[in-house]
C-alpha cells in the first residue's frame, strides 16, 4: 500500500509539470526551448513547434509521450507521423530509450512495436503509433486524458486533422505539432498565422539549438543562401517562400519524402536505373533506380575511373533485379562527356552476359518530344518530374542534399518562348556544386510527366526573361 501511495503521489507532483518529470524521472537536461515548449505543454491544450533541422524535437515529443502515460490515470495517446520510417523507426524508439532510462518508468511500462502499455492495464492505458496514411487511422480514440503527437506535421494531410479536431473534446485533450514547415497550406501552417489564437506556438532555429553544430547551418547558407528555401526551411524553421523562377517549390519535394509508396509487384514492369556519371573530379557519380513511382535509394560515388563506374551500376542494377523479381531493366544514362564511354562499356558487358537490360544514352542538350514549349531535352524530363511531384505521383527517399538540388534549379524563357533550365555550369558556379543527385533522378523518370499540365502548373505567376 505504501508503494502505491508513493507512486501516486509521484504522479500528482509532476501532473502539471514536464520539465521536473524530465529532469528529475528521466534524467534529462532539456535546452531552452525545450523546456520553454514543456512547460506550455503543461499549461496549454495545443502546441505548435516547427523548427530548422536536428533542434531536439524527436527528444521533446518522447518526453511528452512519458510524461503523460506517467501522470494520468487510463490515457491513451495516439502519435502520428505521414511515413513509416519517420514513426517507427525514428520517434518510436526515441521514446523507448527514454523509457529504458528510468528504473521506474521500464517497471511500469511495456514497450512494443507499435504500441506502448501500462503492464497492469495494458487495454487502458496504452500510447499507439498509426501512420497519417488515412483518417481512420485516428479514428476512435476517446478519453478523459488524450494527447495526440503529430510529427513533421507538414505532411499531415488536412483531413486527418479533421479526425483529430473531432476526438478533443475532454477537459485533459492535447495536441503536439511539430516539424519543419515545409508547406505554405495546410493546418500546422495555419497554427502559426490563422489560427494562433488557438495554439502556444514555437519557431526554433538551428542557432538557438547546442545540439546542431554550426558547421551544418553555415554550411548551407554558404551553399544556397541565406533566403533560400533550403535554409529557411531547414535551418531557420521559417515556411518556403519559393523563389519565382525556381522550377520545383521544396514543398513537393518534402512531400514526396514523406510519402510511402508500394512497390509494383507486376512482373511486367521493370526496373529503371538513372545514371548522372562523374570521373576524378568533386562531382559525384549518382546511381538512382525506382520501380513505378518508388524510388529504391541513391548511390553516390566519387573519383572512379569509367571501368569501375561501369561495374558499379550493373552491380546495382543486377541486385535490385534479384531483389525485386524483375525481368528486365532500363539504364538511362547522361551520355554526354565522360558517360559516353560507360554508356559503351555497359552495352558491351550487357551483351557478352546475355542480360535483359537496355542501356539509353541521353544528351541533356539534345531535342525535346515537345519543340514548342521547351528549349531542350533536359528541360522537358525536369518539367515532367515536376509534374509527378505535383501529382503526388512519386516518392522519394529521405536526402537533404537531394531536397536542396531539386529546389534551387533555376529556369527562364528565351527569346522563342520556350522554357529553358538554367545551365549546369551556371548552377555550379551559383551553388558551388553540381545537382549530381537531382540529374540522375530526372534520368531515372525519363520520358515521364504530362508536358502540357506540367507547362501549365510551370507559367502559373512565372517571372519572365527574354
Amino acid at each position: 500500500m505504501e508503494n502505491l501511495e508513493e507512486l501516486a503521489r509521484q504522479m500528482r507532483r509532476y501532473i502539471k509539470d514536464p520539465v521536473a518529470f524530465v529532469s528529475n524521472v528521466l534524467k534529462a537536461s532539456p535546452d531552452k526551448w525545450q523546456e520553454e515548449a514543456l512547460r506550455a505543454v503543461g499549461s496549454s491544450p495545443r502546441i505548435s513547434i516547427r523548427s530548422g533541422h536536428g533542434v531536439g524535437k524527436t527528444a521533446f515529443e518522447a518526453w511528452c509521450v512519458c510524461w503523460f502515460l506517467f501522470t494520468r490515470p487510463y490515457p491513451k495517446i495516439p502519435c502520428t507521423a505521414p511515413t513509416q520510417q519517420q514513426l517507427f523507426d525514428i520517434l518510436w524508439p526515441e521514446i523507448s530509450k527514454w523509457l529504458k532510462r528510468s528504473v521506474l518508468l521500464d517497471s511500469l511500462f511495456e514497450w512494443q512495436k507499435t504500441k506502448i502499455t501500462m503492464r497492469a492495464m495494458p487495454e487502458r492505458w496504452f500510447a499507439t503509433a498509426r501512420t497519417a496514411s488515412k483518417p481512420e487511422n485516428m479514428a476512435g480514440f476517446h478519453e478523459e486524458h488524450l494527447l495526440f503527437i503529430c510529427d513533421e506535421a507538414s505532411g499531415i494531410d488536412d483531413s486527418i486533422f479533421q479526425t483529430i479536431e473531432g476526438a478533443l473534446t475532454t477537459k485533459d485533450a492535447k495536441l503536439i505539432l511539430c516539424g519543419n514547415p515545409t508547406k505554405n497550406s495546410g493546418v500546422f501552417k495555419r497554427s502559426f498565422f490563422e489560427d494562433r489564437e488557438i495554439y502556444w506556438t514555437k519557431k526554433v532555429s538551428c542557432f538557438e539549438a547546442e545540439r546542431v553544430a554550426d558547421e551544418y547551418s553555415q554550411r548551407l547558407i554558404k551553399q544556397y543562401g541565406e533566403d533560400s528555401d533550403v535554409v529557411r526551411v531547414r535551418v531557420l524553421g521559417e515556411f518556403p517562400k519559393a523563389e519565382p523562377d525556381g522550377l520545383i517549390p521544396l514543398e513537393l519535394v518534402e512531400a514526396a519524402m514523406m510519402r510511402d509508396a508500394e512497390t509494383e509487384a507486376d512482373s511486367d514492369t521493370v526496373l529503371d536505373v538513372g545514371a548522372d556519371i562523374a570521373r576524378f573530379g568533386d562531382d559525384e557519380t549518382i546511381i538512382v533506380p525506382r520501380i513505378g513511382a518508388k524510388v529504391l535509394g541513391l548511390f553516390h560515388y566519387t573519383k572512379q575511373d569509367t571501368m569501375t563506374t561501369c561495374g558499379k551500376i550493373l552491380s546495382v542494377t543486377k541486385g535490385i533485379m534479384r531483389e525485386h523479381a524483375k525481368p528486365a531493366a532500363t539504364i538511362h544514362i547522361d551520355d554526354d562527356g565522360v558517360g559516353g564511354g560507360v554508356t559503351d562499356r555497359l552495352r558491351e558487358v550487357i551483351s557478352e552476359e546475355g542480360l535483359n537490360i537496355d542501356v539509353r544514352a541521353c544528351h541533356n542538350g539534345g531535342a525535346p518530344r515537345d519543340k514548342e514549349h521547351y528549349a531542350n531535352w533536359a528541360t522537358e524530363q525536369w518539367c515532367g518530374l515536376k509534374q509527378r511531384l505535383v501529382d503526388g505521383d512519386i516518392s522519394l527517399p529521405q536526402d537533404d542534399e537531394l531536397a536542396a538540388q531539386l529546389s534551387t534549379r533555376k529556369y527562364l524563357l528565351n527569346s522563342r518562348d520556350q522554357i529553358i533550365l538554367e545551365e549546369k555550369r551556371v548552377y555550379k558556379k551559383r551553388i558551388h556544386r553540381s545537382p549530381d543527385r537531382a540529374d540522375a533522378l530526372v534520368l531515372a523518370f525519363s520520358n515521364g510527366g504530362n508536358t502540357d499540365t506540367a507547362l501549365a502548373q510551370l507559367l502559373g505567376g512565372a517571372r519572365f526573361y527574354g
